[in-house]
């Protein structure tokens, strides 16, 4: 079994975003900030997939506990099946590790806030 990567994080409530402290003396201009529609995003679909990846694995999880049962199967099929059913467990755990993995690695990579273009200054016309 694996260990699902860290989750990107929802804003908090109270969550400020980071001070204008660049150290650029030419950025004398106050910025504003706005949480990024792209790091929310892939909060948005880590909170999509999850749920239902843990439905499918639960679902499964269930039937290889059936077919394992000596009450399940009088035939000696019914070993092929169990080893069929153990291989779709480990397809589908490696490809929960690879899509939550990819979320967490573009999160990772994503800033939570970004400059706003609101408090930038325009030239007259």
């Amino acid at each position: 079994m694996y260990v699902d990567p860290p989750a990107p994080q929802p804003r908090q409530p109270g969550e400020n975003p980071p001070l204008n402290g660049s150290g650029n003396p030419l950025e004398a201009q106050p910025r504003a900030w706005e949480f990024n529609p792209e790091y929310q995003r892939l909060v948005t679909a880590w909170q999509t997939v999850l749920p239902l990846l843990e439905g499918l694995t639960t679902a499964l999880d269930k039937a290889y506990q059936l077919a394992r049962s000596p009450q399940t199967w009088d035939a000696p099929v019914g070993t092929r099946y169990v080893e069929d059913i153990g291989a779709w467990r480990s397809r589908l755990a490696l490809y929960r590790q690879a899509v939550l993995t990819s979320i967490s690695e573009q999160a990772a990579d994503t800033p939570r806030w970004v400059p706003s273009a609101i408090g930038a200054p325009h030239a007259f016309s």
